[in-house]
């Protein structure tokens, strides 16, 4: 039995670094990216939103009447994390300044975690677990960082 589950050790142990890391980026990214789609008003492109500038009038309703931010006014905070979704999620998916993209994405997460949905840590937690990785590991070989190196 004990040379069962080392041999099942030794295979998982074998799983590269840099599926890891497209995965975690993939996960993470997409969280924040469809995030951002909710929030954007306009045409459609291969079935995503690409006007980003477009924030939609639902999304500022959400940060004024939902978010409550105490810090941040909801006029500017509906445009400024729509655009973070936006940019920060779609670099994070395809490996664009990865280990920055995911700080980013980090204080996002602490934003809303302490002042929108302080019970909400159990999902917030899972996405802190991808962007450290991200953040310690960087995007991988499989990424636009690893191209432009």
């Amino acid at each position: 039995m004990k040379n069962f589950f080392e041999s099942i050790n030794q295979l998982l142990s074998k799983i590269p670094d840099d599926v890891i890391a497209l995965v975690a980026r993939i996960a993470v990214g997409m969280v924040f990216w469809r995030s951002a789609q909710t929030k954007i008003d306009g045409g459609t492109i291969l079935g995503q939103k690409w006007q980003f500038f477009n924030v939609s009038d639902s999304a500022y309703a959400l940060f004024e009447y939902e978010y409550e931010l105490p810090i941040i006014p909801s006029d500017i905070a509906a445009p400024l994390a729509t655009y973070g979704e936006f940019f920060l999620g779609g670099a994070i998916i395809l490996g664009i300044l990865t280990r920055l993209s995911a700080l980013g994405l980090l204080v996002m997460t602490a934003v809303i975690q302490f002042l929108v949905y302080p019970d909400a840590w159990p999902t917030h937690i899972l996405w802190l677990v991808p962007l450290l990785y991200l953040i310690k590991h960087g995007g991988g070989k499989i990424s636009v960082d690893s191209l432009i190196k």
